[in-house]
């Protein structure tokens, strides 16, 4: 198969693409990184592309998630792709589990940032603050969530969340492998028909390899959020710290 290097790729003729990490509930970074990209652009076409897990761990899910919704429906060059976490909160919305990943890995903060405490004590308390939680959320959000893509490719660069299974046309890869995959697609070392751009494995420094990037640099606990910027052949990072 094919493939082409992150030195080769280039972006889309005439746009400016920003790659934005995972966010876990740190509405100040994305903000600051909005502003940052704002700032830049000036009169240029761009797009800005968040890959995922917008919610957890974090202290203010629910901010992030109203600023994306209304971003994302008032420009179609602000896109957002599904990751795991945020796909878990919308399972959890569904149907409430105390040992699924929601609560588990974070739900708890962004859950208080919904102005409810998951009790995951006790049953009976679990019951009425999930029940709250639920009622919580606006329809808004869950729209927003529910509508997330799982990935988009632009130019010789395709985004999605965690990855895709490699050897699969990137036209099938399956919606698990884009929220899901680690191992088989880390230890790859092969080109991929198009440079893989994703997050959802936490790492000290972007890490920029020949045939993926990735930008998940654990903002909720490190306080710095990254960016790729794809402007034609020249590539480079873009961070942002609190």
């Amino acid at each position: 198969m094919a493939g082409i290097s992150y030195h080769d790729a280039r972006g889309p003729e005439g746009a400016i693409v920003y790659a934005i990490g995972d966010v876990h509930g740190r509405l100040d970074l994305l903000e600051k990184m909005h502003d940052t990209i704002a700032a830049e652009v000036g009169g240029r076409d761009w797009r800005i592309v968040h890959l995922g897990d917008y919610v957890d761990r974090g202290p203010d899910s629910c901010g992030v998630i109203d600023l994306l919704a209304k971003r994302t429906a008032a420009d179609s060059r602000v896109l957002a792709l599904a990751g795991n976490h945020d796909l878990g909160f919308l399972d959890f919305l569904a149907q409430p589990d105390p040992a699924g990943l929601f609560a588990s890995y974070g739900g708890v903060q962004t859950a208080q940032s919904y102005g409810v405490t998951l009790d995951l004590n006790d049953a009976q308390g679990f019951a009425s603050s999930a029940e709250a939680l639920v009622r919580a959320v606006p329809h808004s959000h869950r729209n927003f969530l529910g509508a997330l893509g799982f990935s988009v490719a632009f130019g010789d660069f395709f985004f999605c969340h965690a990855g895709i299974r490699p050897g699969i046309a990137l036209d099938a890869q399956d919606k698990a492998d884009l929220i899901w995959i680690r191992g088989d697609f880390h230890r790859y070392r092969e080109l991929h028909p198009k440079v893989v751009v994703h997050g959802h494995t936490p790492v000290a420094e972007p890490e920029v390899l020949p045939n993926r990037v990735n930008l998940d640099t654990g903002a909720f606990s490190s306080g710095r959020l990254s960016a790729l910027v794809i402007d034609g052949a020249q590539k480079r990072l873009l961070t942002v710290e609190i």
